[in-house]
């Protein structure tokens, strides 16, 4: 088994089924994407690209973009305390998933289609 999968079907409900659905979805939308396990996480890339990752902490599932700046929809439904670079959308309940906001930021990450990396890792001193 894959270990983002295995990281997925180790939690406790309600995390599971919300990490689950998440799944669902972005797999759904992206037929072409992979899930990958990074820094003990699940991250879904498509094309090589890191697309957003998932995350749960405390009493919530995190959802987790880069290219926030460029969204210009849904913008009131992202946390970014404490963050630099990346917003998440934040679930404590399947009942909080929006299928149609979640296909609108996996849409737009794939026009923007760049390494977020990339952009966010200093160059390394020579």
């Amino acid at each position: 088994m894959n270990p983002a999968e295995e990281y997925i079907l180790k939690k406790e409900e309600p995390y599971k089924s919300i990490l689950l659905q998440l799944q669902v979805v972005i797999e759904a939308v992206l037929p072409n994407s992979e899930m990958l396990y990074k820094w003990r996480i699940p991250f879904f890339y498509n094309n090589g690209i890191p697309i957003c990752f998932l995350n749960q902490s405390k009493d919530y599932v995190d959802l987790a973009f880069w290219h926030f700046e460029h969204m210009d929809r849904y913008t009131e439904y992202f946390v970014g305390t404490n963050r630099k670079s990346i917003r998440s959308l934040r679930y404590k309940s399947v009942e909080d998933i929006d299928d149609e906001i979640i296909v609108y930021v996996l849409e737009k990450q794939l026009e923007i289609n760049t390494n977020p990396f990339k952009l966010i890792l200093k160059p390394k001193r020579k």
